[in-house]
């Protein structure tokens, strides 16, 4: 059966592909940001996921103002990333796992999480920008993956207490799998930020320690905000963190928290590294 093996958060900054790319991920300004994976790295060399499940934001590559589902997972066999216009290298497809994503949809909508099924789907930094920091640029990649797509642009958009019952649901999702495949979750996005209007820029470094510190260990605390006091803390963009509520509602209620890192400001924001090991 499949085994949900831990999690793991990360921001999903455009700018963390154009570092990878151009090989400063060592320079000062990038440095303390891309050591905070140095240990989420070492956990994965140990794990060895043969899946990761990536709950991100689209920015506009399938959906766009007009039409934007609340959920979305992909169902198809090749992820093929695209760039949404900030200029970032292409990296090699990502291989995907289709019996796997029909047992999730399937069970999602039994669960009542009627959610949007892609048989085709493009791939975006918010994808792309988590494997690599975790992985390094490979190819092939060294595990599958499926994403599962949030609505955080256009609202309304589905609230923290709703993305902690969809990670609950996707957590016994997996249990029902009966294939053996080892599976890690990135919560990706995040954490405050807001890059447009009078408060572009801010960022609520107490809000994301103490954010990090109860998704971490008691994620029910998240769900007393409304998205707009969320949004009132941590910027309109900051809405994104309840994306790794739908990790962690996937994992045991005592997940070990092996590694935390945090990080601000990186390209205007709050960044934070959250490994959970789920085993």
């Amino acid at each position: 059966m499949a085994k949900i093996i831990g999690g793991i958060t990360s921001s999903h900054i455009p700018a963390v592909g154009n570092a990878i790319s151009q090989g400063i991920t060592q320079e000062p300004y990038w440095k303390r940001f891309f050591d905070g994976y140095g240990p989420a790295k070492e956990w994965l060399a140990e794990a060895k996921p043969d899946l990761v499940i990536v709950v991100y934001n689209d920015h506009g590559l399938n959906f766009f103002l007009d039409k934007v589902p609340t959920f979305a997972l992909g169902c198809a066999d090749i992820y093929e990333n695209a760039d949404e216009g900030w200029g970032l290298k292409p990296v090699p497809s990502f291989t995907g796992d289709v019996k796997l994503s029909w047992h999730l949809a399937e069970s999602l909508i039994e669960q009542e999480f009627d959610i949007c099924m892609c048989q085709e789907m493009k791939v975006d930094h918010g994808f792309v920008n988590p494997i690599r920091a975790l992985f390094g640029d490979q190819e092939p990649w060294p595990v599958k993956a499926i994403p599962l797509a949030v609505n955080t642009v256009q609202h309304p958009v589905p609230s923290a207490a709703r993305c902690l019952k969809l990670g609950k649901a996707l957590g016994k999702a997996l249990e029902s799998y009966p294939e053996d495949t080892r599976v890690v979750i990135l919560g990706t996005g995040g954490m405050s930020h807001q890059l447009q209007g009078e408060r572009a820029g801010i960022i609520d470094v107490e809000f994301d320690l103490e954010c990090m510190d109860k998704i971490a260990t008691d994620p029910e605390w998240m769900t007393q905000f409304s998205n707009a006091d969320i949004i009132r803390r941590a910027g309109s963009e900051g809405i994104e963190t309840i994306m790794w509520l739908v990790m962690r509602g996937a994992l045991k209620d005592d997940a070990k928290v092996i590694h935390k890192h945090y990080h601000a400001p990186i390209s205007n924001t709050g960044a934070g590294v959250l490994v959970l090991d789920n085993q």
